[in-house]
């Protein structure tokens, strides 16, 4: 079986899209795939937009870019920076965000407009993860809570996504490694019943 996803990341500075983006390059190899991830563009200092396209197949990648269309799957940290990429969404794509709005803008849109867009995607997963994030103690899990909520999406087992979280934060000590597979965790979970 030919497996291949796209993958479009999204937010604004500061909100993790690096790391998001280091866990699935390292669960990809755990999984002997190929990978190519695009650079960060935009402003990566905090509050400027963030992108990065990364793409995971069994076959070799020739281009790091993903096209408009292709994507599989858009992960955003911020709903707002979510509408810029619906142009690289496939048909049957899913899309995956959190509900708060990072207001670095003074003409940031009406959020329930935003969200009435982004419920007109029949695969959408919008959920308060930095809420969720808060209360299980750790604002700065936002991200992982997403990546949680779209891992069962992704081509790549459970157990290289944890391994991969574990890897990336073990500098940080245990504490902070196992908040954030709580919060990995706490995504799937939360998805899972979403899109039962």
């Amino acid at each position: 079986m030919h497996s291949k996803i796209n993958i479009i990341l999204a937010g604004v500075g500061g909100q993790g899209i690096l790391t998001i983006a280091a866990i699935l390059d390292t669960a990809a190899l755990d999984n002997n795939l190929h990978i190519k991830q695009s650079e960060v563009h935009g402003m990566s200092q905090r509050g400027g937009a963030v992108q990065s396209h990364v793409r995971i197949s069994d076959q070799p990648i020739y281009s790091d870019l993903i096209p408009q269309g292709k994507a599989d799957i858009i992960i955003s940290v911020e709903p707002m920076e979510l509408l810029r990429y619906f142009p690289y969404l496939k048909k049957d794509g899913y899309l995956i965000t959190d509900s708060n709005p990072f207001e670095n803008i003074s003409n940031y849109p009406a959020l329930d407009a935003l969200y009435n867009e982004i419920k007109s995607h029949k695969n959408h997963i919008l959920i308060d993860a930095m809420k969720i994030a808060k209360d299980m103690g750790n604002s700065k899990a936002t991200n992982m809570v997403l990546l949680g909520a779209a891992s069962s999406l992704i081509p790549l087992s459970d157990e290289s996504f944890q391994k991969a979280i574990a890897t990336l934060f073990a500098r940080k000590g245990e504490r902070i490694v196992a908040k954030n597979l709580d919060a990995y965790l706490k995504g799937k979970e939360i998805a899972a019943e979403l899109v039962s």
